[in-house]
């Protein structure tokens, strides 16, 4: 697999993440306002983590690129902490959070890793 195949899957991953976490906020009851704050940030956060990937993509520079990527790791960390915040709070609406918090994290783990092969790359090249 190439850095094409890889950057592809990644794009695709946290598209389709994206996806559930807009049908898992559609379910929620927007008209308590507790819930209404907590799916707008969840809306936000899981939706602004492909947003970064997709921009990386297109970066000016390898710390353009690095810090794209890191901006899409601290989105799926705070995807993560709503998601565990509306279930610890009883406050979750049906449906599966706990996939969609494992994905969160696995993504945030495919990113950190992309992260570290890009700094260790642009150090060789400094070297």
């Amino acid at each position: 697999m190439d850095g094409k195949e890889k950057a592809w899957d990644i794009k695709e991953r946290t598209f389709a993440f994206a996806l559930k976490i807009i049908n898992f906020a559609n379910s929620i009851d927007f008209r308590n306002e507790v819930l209404r704050t907590l799916g707008r940030q969840l809306l936000r956060s899981g939706t602004a983590i492909g947003a970064n990937v997709e921009e990386a993509q297109a970066g000016q520079s390898r710390a353009d690129f690095i810090s794209k990527y890191a901006i899409a790791l601290k989105e799926s960390r705070e995807t993560g902490y709503w998601l565990r915040l509306l279930k610890e709070a009883g406050l979750s609406p049906q449906g599966d959070w706990e996939a969609l918090l494992q994905e969160a994290d696995e993504i945030a783990r495919i990113i950190g890793a992309i992260i570290v092969k890009a700094k260790v790359k642009s150090k060789k090249i400094k070297n």
